[in-house]
């Protein structure tokens, strides 16, 4: 084991600048980097120390499943370094021997490639995202702008629909707030899927829009806001409601939607009584689905209240996400007259062809993926920030 962690101390050492000029953004970790060099040390001695245990906790077992696969990129690293080492001692032995110093140069011309994946490897894995399989609900409000607000917000609410479909995430439409020119005040559905939780937190925040209304006559770019919400659902575990706390009333759907509007009692009316928190959904022609919807609602609402310390007051939540929906205090702008995207956090940036962000399809997804990359890459170093000065106040103890 002592060999494996000094070997684990020279694979760093290599003179290579092309190596690590690849991560030079600021979401790669460098891993020339003395403090995460030790940091990568401390993982293999936790992971084999976990490893040897016969029985481990619930905790013990994430744990290991977690840093297994960093482990295992860090034992190819050091067998590669080991292999290198020994051309150099081959080479010291065969120094008058040009065919076989030139054999030696290209196995080691091999060997450095293969470093080079091996180190695209580690940044994935130490960057990957956790993903779970969850739900949120995700609520659209139109801002600042009036009418012009409350025609992105359909828009954007339709984009959000188009981007669970194409991640195969199931998606109901749990209400909608229509306006007088096609638009919505609010709209709010509940996606559920592998990811959804943490994709779609991305999406928190106000939205800036930049282009000319259909209402304008005059040609002038106007700017408007949307303010999107994201709440965790909880599952049936987590947050039961007994049926005596509740008041489910149900009546005709009405507004524009078919034959079916004014014509069955689909529309649902959940009132829970201990809060007076009230949610209501008409959106599907089966009064069951309705039903299913509004009590999933209720629930994300209801565990929302739970995490903010039984309060009430459930806008704070959203008020952390979104602000006051004012036009400065935005996380992404769409600026139609440019086409294009402007993504204002860490890991984000600039994309064009505006029309085809807004399909719901891959763009948004690298978009996401990259900001939580970085939201990772944070993460990752904070812990290694940790860890160095657990290690110095240790070793001020000691002394």
């Amino acid at each position: 084991m002592l060999s494996r962690f000094s070997s684990l101390r020279s694979i760093f050492k290599i003179e290579n600048v092309l190596l690590y000029r690849k991560y030079s953004s600021q979401n790669n970790i460098n891993l020339s980097d003395p403090a995460v060099q030790t940091f990568l040390k401390s993982l293999m001695v936790e992971h084999d120390n976990l490893h040897i245990k016969s029985r481990r906790t619930m905790e013990e077992a994430k744990r290991l499943h977690e840093i297994k696969p960093i482990v295992n990129v860090l034992d190819q690293r050091i067998a590669l370094f080991d292999s290198i080492e020994s051309l150099k001692e081959l080479n010291k032995r065969d120094a008058q021997d040009d065919e076989m110093k030139k054999l030696i140069k290209e196995e080691a011309q091999l060997y450095l490639m293969r470093v080079k994946e091996i180190d695209n490897e580690l940044q994935s894995i130490l960057l990957e995202p956790y993903l779970t399989e969850g739900g949120v609900m995700v609520e659209v409000v139109a801002g600042a702008g009036g009418q012009e607000a409350m025609l992105f917000a359909r828009e954007l609410f339709a984009l959000y629909e188009s981007y669970a479909n194409y991640k195969d995430w199931e998606v109901n439409i749990a209400s909608l707030e229509p306006s007088d020119i096609g638009g919505i005040r609010k709209g709010s559905m509940l996606i559920n899927g592998y990811g959804a939780p943490e994709l779609m937190r991305m999406e928190a925040g106000v939205h800036r829009v930049q282009r000319i209304p259909v209402t304008e006559k005059g040609g002038r770019i106007h700017t408007s806001t949307v303010s999107v919400a994201v709440l965790p659902q909880p599952t049936e575990v987590e947050l039961d409601i007994p049926d005596r706390d509740l008041t489910i009333e149900t009546k005709r759907a009405s507004g524009a939607g078919g034959q079916h509007v004014n014509t069955t009692d689909s529309a649902v009316r959940i009132l829970h009584i201990p809060t007076g928190t009230v949610v209501e959904c008409q959106e599907g022609r089966s009064q069951i689905k309705n039903k299913q919807i509004a009590l999933q609602k209720l629930r994300t609402l209801l565990l929302q209240k739970q995490l903010e310390e039984q309060s009430s007051k459930i806008n704070s939540e959203r008020k952390s996400q979104v602000g006051s929906m004012n036009r400065n205090e935005k996380i992404r702008t769409y600026n139609y007259p440019q086409d294009r995207v402007t993504e204002h956090r860490d890991g984000g940036g600039s994309l064009h062809n505006l029309k085809g962000f807004m399909e719901g399809g891959e763009p948004l997804e690298q978009l996401q993926t990259s900001l939580l990359r970085h939201q990772r890459y944070q993460i990752i170093m904070s812990e290694i920030n940790d860890f160095i000065n657990r290690q110095k106040q240790e070793s001020s103890d000691n002394n």
